[in-house]
Protein backbone atom coordinates (compact mmCIF):
# COMPACT_ATOMS: atom_id res chain seq x y z
CA UNK A 1 0.00 0.00 0.00
CA UNK A 2 2.78 2.58 0.74
CA UNK A 3 4.58 2.27 -2.25
CA UNK A 4 1.11 2.54 -4.52
CA UNK A 5 1.06 5.30 -2.03
CA UNK A 6 4.33 6.82 -3.26
CA UNK A 7 3.45 5.74 -6.83
CA UNK A 8 0.44 7.89 -6.79
CA UNK A 9 2.01 10.81 -5.05
CA UNK A 10 4.78 10.69 -8.24
CA UNK A 11 2.95 10.53 -10.78
CA UNK A 12 0.49 13.71 -9.60
CA UNK A 13 3.98 15.54 -9.02
CA UNK A 14 4.66 15.15 -12.24
CA UNK A 15 1.11 15.88 -13.87
CA UNK A 16 1.18 19.18 -11.66
CA UNK A 17 4.73 20.03 -13.24
CA UNK A 18 3.83 19.27 -16.64
CA UNK A 19 0.82 21.09 -16.07
CA UNK A 20 2.70 24.21 -15.18
CA UNK A 21 5.70 24.09 -17.15
CA UNK A 22 3.89 24.19 -20.36
CA UNK A 23 3.48 27.56 -19.30
CA UNK A 24 6.54 28.63 -19.89
CA UNK A 25 10.49 27.36 -21.02
CA UNK A 26 13.94 28.65 -20.02
CA UNK A 27 16.05 30.10 -22.52
CA UNK A 28 19.70 30.68 -21.19
CA UNK A 29 18.72 30.79 -17.74
CA UNK A 30 15.14 32.83 -18.06
CA UNK A 31 11.50 31.73 -17.94
CA UNK A 32 9.67 32.61 -20.83
CA UNK A 33 6.46 32.66 -21.78
CA UNK A 34 4.62 30.85 -23.54
CA UNK A 35 1.82 30.97 -25.46
CA UNK A 36 0.09 28.83 -23.78
CA UNK A 37 1.06 30.25 -20.95
CA UNK A 38 -0.21 33.59 -22.49
CA UNK A 39 -3.96 32.73 -23.18
CA UNK A 40 -4.19 30.98 -19.25
CA UNK A 41 -2.94 33.82 -17.79
CA UNK A 42 -4.88 36.42 -20.11
CA UNK A 43 -8.42 35.31 -18.63
CA UNK A 44 -8.01 36.80 -15.33
CA UNK A 45 -8.08 40.44 -16.44
CA UNK A 46 -10.44 39.22 -19.15
CA UNK A 47 -12.69 37.64 -16.07
CA UNK A 48 -12.23 41.38 -13.85
CA UNK A 49 -11.76 43.95 -16.49
CA UNK A 50 -15.47 44.99 -16.84
CA UNK A 51 -16.75 43.05 -13.35
CA UNK A 52 -17.38 46.36 -11.12
CA UNK A 53 -17.37 44.84 -7.30
CA UNK A 54 -15.81 44.54 -4.94
CA UNK A 55 -14.37 47.34 -6.10
CA UNK A 56 -11.91 49.67 -3.34
CA UNK A 57 -11.75 53.17 -3.96
CA UNK A 58 -9.20 55.45 -3.11
CA UNK A 59 -11.01 58.98 -3.95
CA UNK A 60 -11.43 61.70 -1.42
CA UNK A 61 -15.24 62.94 -1.42
CA UNK A 62 -15.33 66.60 -0.93
CA UNK A 63 -18.82 66.81 -1.32
CA UNK A 64 -21.88 64.25 -2.45
CA UNK A 65 -21.00 64.71 -6.07
CA UNK A 66 -18.64 61.75 -6.44
CA UNK A 67 -21.05 59.35 -4.10
CA UNK A 68 -21.88 57.07 -7.56
CA UNK A 69 -20.41 53.79 -8.71
CA UNK A 70 -17.22 53.75 -9.84
CA UNK A 71 -17.87 53.42 -13.29
CA UNK A 72 -19.47 57.05 -13.39
CA UNK A 73 -15.92 58.73 -12.41
CA UNK A 74 -13.66 55.69 -13.94
CA UNK A 75 -15.46 54.83 -17.50
CA UNK A 76 -12.15 53.34 -18.25
CA UNK A 77 -10.53 51.40 -15.83
CA UNK A 78 -13.20 50.80 -13.27
CA UNK A 79 -13.00 46.49 -13.15
CA UNK A 80 -10.25 44.74 -11.18
CA UNK A 81 -11.12 45.81 -7.83
CA UNK A 82 -9.29 49.27 -7.69
CA UNK A 83 -7.75 51.51 -10.63
CA UNK A 84 -3.87 50.64 -10.61
CA UNK A 85 -5.21 46.60 -10.85
CA UNK A 86 -7.53 47.62 -13.85
CA UNK A 87 -4.64 49.81 -15.52
CA UNK A 88 -2.32 47.15 -15.05
CA UNK A 89 -4.54 44.59 -16.28
CA UNK A 90 -4.98 46.38 -19.62
CA UNK A 91 -1.21 46.67 -19.91
CA UNK A 92 -1.00 42.79 -19.76
CA UNK A 93 -3.18 42.71 -22.32
CA UNK A 94 -1.49 45.19 -24.75
CA UNK A 95 1.75 43.57 -24.24
CA UNK A 96 0.15 39.85 -24.87
CA UNK A 97 -1.66 40.81 -27.94
CA UNK A 98 1.88 41.99 -28.84
CA UNK A 99 4.09 39.55 -28.11
CA UNK A 100 1.33 37.02 -29.40
CA UNK A 101 -1.00 37.80 -31.84
CA UNK A 102 -2.30 35.03 -32.71
CA UNK A 103 -4.06 34.27 -29.20
CA UNK A 104 -7.00 32.11 -29.87
CA UNK A 105 -8.65 34.87 -27.79
CA UNK A 106 -7.43 37.82 -29.48
CA UNK A 107 -10.96 39.03 -30.84
CA UNK A 108 -12.45 38.96 -27.33
CA UNK A 109 -9.78 40.95 -26.03
CA UNK A 110 -9.40 43.70 -28.54
CA UNK A 111 -12.85 44.21 -28.43
CA UNK A 112 -12.92 44.63 -23.95
CA UNK A 113 -9.91 47.09 -24.77
CA UNK A 114 -11.55 48.92 -27.20
CA UNK A 115 -14.74 48.96 -25.27
CA UNK A 116 -12.68 50.55 -22.36
CA UNK A 117 -9.97 52.45 -23.51
CA UNK A 118 -12.32 55.28 -25.61
CA UNK A 119 -11.14 58.41 -26.06
CA UNK A 120 -14.71 59.74 -24.59
CA UNK A 121 -13.71 57.40 -21.75
CA UNK A 122 -10.39 59.07 -21.20
CA UNK A 123 -11.51 62.50 -20.91
CA UNK A 124 -14.07 61.31 -18.22
CA UNK A 125 -11.48 59.65 -16.30
CA UNK A 126 -9.19 63.03 -16.41
CA UNK A 127 -12.13 65.36 -14.63
CA UNK A 128 -11.56 63.33 -11.25
CA UNK A 129 -7.41 64.67 -11.18
CA UNK A 130 -9.18 67.78 -12.21
CA UNK A 131 -10.46 67.97 -8.58
CA UNK A 132 -8.50 69.69 -6.01
CA UNK A 133 -8.73 66.71 -3.43
CA UNK A 134 -7.37 63.70 -5.91
CA UNK A 135 -4.91 65.18 -7.99
CA UNK A 136 -3.05 63.42 -6.12
CA UNK A 137 -5.35 60.04 -6.79
CA UNK A 138 -2.85 56.68 -7.22
CA UNK A 139 -0.06 58.45 -7.16
CA UNK A 140 2.64 56.91 -7.90
CA UNK A 141 1.58 53.00 -8.47
CA UNK A 142 -1.40 54.17 -10.74
CA UNK A 143 0.60 57.12 -12.56
CA UNK A 144 3.24 55.24 -13.56
CA UNK A 145 1.21 51.69 -15.23
CA UNK A 146 -0.79 54.27 -16.47
CA UNK A 147 2.67 55.50 -18.58
CA UNK A 148 3.85 51.98 -18.55
CA UNK A 149 0.63 51.23 -20.71
CA UNK A 150 1.11 54.31 -22.76
CA UNK A 151 4.23 52.79 -23.27
CA UNK A 152 3.53 49.53 -24.72
CA UNK A 153 0.90 50.62 -27.08
CA UNK A 154 3.86 53.14 -28.69
CA UNK A 155 6.15 50.31 -29.23
CA UNK A 156 3.89 48.36 -31.18
CA UNK A 157 3.41 49.14 -34.69
CA UNK A 158 -0.28 48.20 -35.29
CA UNK A 159 -3.18 50.23 -36.16
CA UNK A 160 -5.61 49.52 -33.36
CA UNK A 161 -2.44 50.15 -30.64
CA UNK A 162 -1.60 53.61 -32.89
CA UNK A 163 -5.91 54.32 -32.36
CA UNK A 164 -5.48 53.66 -28.26
CA UNK A 165 -2.44 55.27 -27.88
CA UNK A 166 -3.90 58.33 -29.38
CA UNK A 167 -7.12 58.14 -27.25
CA UNK A 168 -4.70 57.15 -23.76
CA UNK A 169 -1.94 60.13 -24.67
CA UNK A 170 -4.35 63.30 -22.86
CA UNK A 171 -3.60 61.23 -19.44
CA UNK A 172 0.24 59.78 -20.07
CA UNK A 173 0.54 63.51 -20.57
CA UNK A 174 -1.30 64.94 -17.73
CA UNK A 175 1.04 62.38 -15.64
CA UNK A 176 4.08 62.95 -17.32
CA UNK A 177 4.02 66.97 -15.99
CA UNK A 178 2.55 65.65 -12.61
CA UNK A 179 5.36 63.52 -11.87
CA UNK A 180 7.88 66.23 -12.47
CA UNK A 181 5.84 69.07 -10.52
CA UNK A 182 6.05 66.01 -7.40
CA UNK A 183 9.71 65.19 -7.81
CA UNK A 184 10.58 69.20 -7.47
CA UNK A 185 8.58 69.07 -3.86
CA UNK A 186 9.58 65.80 -2.60
CA UNK A 187 12.52 65.59 -0.30
CA UNK A 188 13.43 61.88 0.52
CA UNK A 189 12.67 58.85 -1.31
CA UNK A 190 10.06 56.66 -0.78
CA UNK A 191 11.15 53.93 0.02
CA UNK A 192 8.51 50.92 0.64
CA UNK A 193 7.59 47.38 -0.50
CA UNK A 194 4.07 48.79 -1.57
CA UNK A 195 2.61 51.01 -4.29
CA UNK A 196 4.30 54.41 -2.88
CA UNK A 197 7.31 52.61 -3.84
CA UNK A 198 9.36 55.43 -5.61
CA UNK A 199 12.05 53.41 -7.42
CA UNK A 200 9.71 51.45 -9.08
CA UNK A 201 7.53 53.97 -9.99
CA UNK A 202 10.77 56.19 -11.75
CA UNK A 203 11.18 53.00 -13.20
CA UNK A 204 8.39 52.49 -15.16
CA UNK A 205 7.94 56.25 -15.73
CA UNK A 206 11.73 56.26 -17.20
CA UNK A 207 10.88 53.78 -19.77
CA UNK A 208 7.66 55.19 -21.11
CA UNK A 209 9.64 59.11 -21.21
CA UNK A 210 12.71 57.17 -22.87
CA UNK A 211 10.14 55.40 -25.84
CA UNK A 212 7.82 58.44 -25.89
CA UNK A 213 11.07 61.04 -26.25
CA UNK A 214 9.56 62.92 -22.88
CA UNK A 215 13.55 64.35 -22.49
CA UNK A 216 11.97 66.99 -19.70
CA UNK A 217 10.35 64.30 -17.68
CA UNK A 218 13.52 61.83 -18.66
CA UNK A 219 15.81 64.64 -17.04
CA UNK A 220 13.66 65.50 -14.07
CA UNK A 221 13.73 61.22 -13.68
CA UNK A 222 17.64 61.04 -13.48
CA UNK A 223 18.12 63.87 -11.14
CA UNK A 224 15.86 62.58 -8.73
CA UNK A 225 17.51 59.16 -8.72
CA UNK A 226 20.89 60.85 -8.64
CA UNK A 227 20.04 62.75 -5.28
CA UNK A 228 18.07 60.30 -3.91
CA UNK A 229 20.24 56.75 -4.47
CA UNK A 230 23.70 57.23 -6.22
CA UNK A 231 25.48 57.74 -2.64
CA UNK A 232 23.59 54.60 -1.37
CA UNK A 233 25.68 51.63 -0.01
CA UNK A 234 24.64 48.58 1.72
CA UNK A 235 21.19 47.98 1.47
CA UNK A 236 19.60 46.41 4.33
CA UNK A 237 18.07 43.28 2.82
CA UNK A 238 17.58 41.24 5.56
CA UNK A 239 15.38 43.50 6.70
CA UNK A 240 12.98 42.32 3.92
CA UNK A 241 10.46 41.30 3.36
CA UNK A 242 8.31 43.33 5.16
CA UNK A 243 4.65 41.44 5.42
CA UNK A 244 3.15 43.01 2.92
CA UNK A 245 5.16 43.57 0.63
CA UNK A 246 5.06 43.42 -2.99
CA UNK A 247 8.04 45.05 -4.37
CA UNK A 248 11.79 44.70 -3.05
CA UNK A 249 13.05 48.51 -1.91
CA UNK A 250 16.59 47.11 -2.48
CA UNK A 251 16.06 45.65 -5.68
CA UNK A 252 13.37 48.05 -7.45
CA UNK A 253 16.35 51.24 -7.07
CA UNK A 254 18.71 48.78 -8.10
CA UNK A 255 16.82 48.15 -11.10
CA UNK A 256 16.26 51.40 -11.74
CA UNK A 257 19.95 52.81 -11.30
CA UNK A 258 21.23 50.78 -14.19
CA UNK A 259 18.84 52.64 -16.49
CA UNK A 260 20.33 55.95 -15.00
CA UNK A 261 24.17 55.19 -14.73
CA UNK A 262 26.50 54.79 -17.38
CA UNK A 263 27.32 50.82 -17.07
CA UNK A 264 30.79 51.53 -15.98
CA UNK A 265 29.46 53.18 -12.94
CA UNK A 266 26.74 50.89 -12.61
CA UNK A 267 28.63 47.89 -11.64
CA UNK A 268 31.15 50.05 -9.12
CA UNK A 269 27.44 51.25 -7.75
CA UNK A 270 26.13 47.95 -7.41
CA UNK A 271 28.75 46.07 -5.72
CA UNK A 272 28.34 48.84 -2.98
CA UNK A 273 24.90 48.97 -2.56
CA UNK A 274 23.97 45.27 -2.72
CA UNK A 275 27.40 43.68 -2.08
CA UNK A 276 25.62 40.48 -0.84
CA UNK A 277 25.03 39.95 -4.19
CA UNK A 278 28.26 39.23 -5.36
CA UNK A 279 28.84 36.36 -2.35
CA UNK A 280 28.10 32.75 -2.44
CA UNK A 281 25.35 32.95 0.29
CA UNK A 282 21.67 33.81 -0.95
CA UNK A 283 20.62 37.09 -0.12
CA UNK A 284 16.75 36.93 -0.61
CA UNK A 285 15.28 34.38 0.21
CA UNK A 286 11.79 33.03 -1.36
CA UNK A 287 8.87 34.55 0.13
CA UNK A 288 6.32 32.58 2.01
CA UNK A 289 2.43 33.08 1.88
CA UNK A 290 0.33 31.71 4.72
CA UNK A 291 -3.36 33.10 3.47
CA UNK A 292 -3.72 33.67 -0.58
CA UNK A 293 -7.59 34.23 0.76
CA UNK A 294 -6.05 37.89 2.75
CA UNK A 295 -5.51 40.40 0.22
CA UNK A 296 -2.12 42.12 1.85
CA UNK A 297 -0.67 38.68 2.77
CA UNK A 298 -1.02 37.44 -1.06
CA UNK A 299 0.97 40.27 -1.54
CA UNK A 300 3.75 38.39 -0.84
CA UNK A 301 3.39 36.29 -4.17
CA UNK A 302 4.05 39.31 -5.89
CA UNK A 303 6.92 39.92 -4.01
CA UNK A 304 8.60 37.07 -5.36
CA UNK A 305 7.40 37.83 -8.84
CA UNK A 306 8.79 41.27 -8.87
CA UNK A 307 11.95 40.13 -7.28
CA UNK A 308 12.53 37.52 -10.43
CA UNK A 309 12.06 41.03 -13.08
CA UNK A 310 14.83 42.94 -11.07
CA UNK A 311 17.28 40.05 -10.86
CA UNK A 312 16.98 39.55 -14.58
CA UNK A 313 17.60 43.11 -15.00
CA UNK A 314 20.06 43.56 -12.67
CA UNK A 315 21.73 40.04 -13.98
CA UNK A 316 22.85 41.79 -17.38
CA UNK A 317 24.95 44.06 -15.48
CA UNK A 318 26.64 41.95 -12.65
CA UNK A 319 29.34 40.78 -14.77
CA UNK A 320 30.88 36.81 -13.68
CA UNK A 321 27.68 36.95 -11.01
CA UNK A 322 25.25 37.05 -13.67
CA UNK A 323 24.26 33.40 -14.04
CA UNK A 324 24.11 33.00 -10.05
CA UNK A 325 21.38 35.96 -10.10
CA UNK A 326 19.36 34.58 -13.47
CA UNK A 327 18.91 31.48 -11.31
CA UNK A 328 18.19 33.44 -8.15
CA UNK A 329 15.38 35.22 -9.99
CA UNK A 330 13.83 31.58 -11.50
CA UNK A 331 13.81 30.34 -8.48
CA UNK A 332 11.34 33.52 -7.21
CA UNK A 333 9.65 32.69 -10.81
CA UNK A 334 9.42 28.64 -9.70
CA UNK A 335 7.69 29.54 -6.14
CA UNK A 336 5.37 32.22 -7.37
CA UNK A 337 4.30 31.20 -10.85
CA UNK A 338 1.77 28.02 -9.58
CA UNK A 339 -0.31 30.59 -7.26
CA UNK A 340 -1.30 33.27 -9.41
CA UNK A 341 -4.39 31.88 -10.06
CA UNK A 342 -5.12 30.81 -7.32
CA UNK A 343 -8.95 30.84 -7.41
CA UNK A 344 -9.50 34.06 -5.05
CA UNK A 345 -9.62 37.00 -6.37
CA UNK A 346 -7.55 38.53 -3.62
CA UNK A 347 -4.49 37.83 -5.82
CA UNK A 348 -6.21 36.54 -9.10
CA UNK A 349 -7.10 40.25 -9.72
CA UNK A 350 -3.37 41.38 -10.29
CA UNK A 351 -0.82 38.99 -9.58
CA UNK A 352 -1.09 37.97 -13.89
CA UNK A 353 0.48 41.54 -14.55
CA UNK A 354 3.38 40.26 -12.48
CA UNK A 355 3.53 37.27 -13.95
CA UNK A 356 3.57 38.13 -17.25
CA UNK A 357 6.03 41.06 -16.68
CA UNK A 358 8.19 39.10 -14.94
CA UNK A 359 8.23 36.47 -17.88
CA UNK A 360 8.16 38.67 -20.80
CA UNK A 361 11.06 40.87 -18.89
CA UNK A 362 13.51 42.81 -21.96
Amino acid sequence: MMRITFLLAGLLASTTIKAQTKFYDEQNGILRLTQAGAEHLSGLPLKCMQHEFPYKTGIVFSDSGLIQKPIEYHPAFYGCFDWHSSVHGHWMLVRLLKTYPNLPNAALIREKLSQNLTADNIRKELLLFANKENKGFERIYGWSWLLQLQNELLTWNDPFARELSRNIAPMARYFSVSWRDFLKKIAYPIRVGEHTNLAFGLRLAWDYAATAKDTALQSSIRTAAMRFYVNDRDCPANWEPGGYDFLSPCLEEADLMWRILPAAEYKVWLKRFLPGLFQQKPLFRIARVNDRSDGKLVHLDGLNLSRAWCLYGIARHAGDRAPAIRELASQHLRAALPHVASGDYAGEHWLATFAVYALTVE
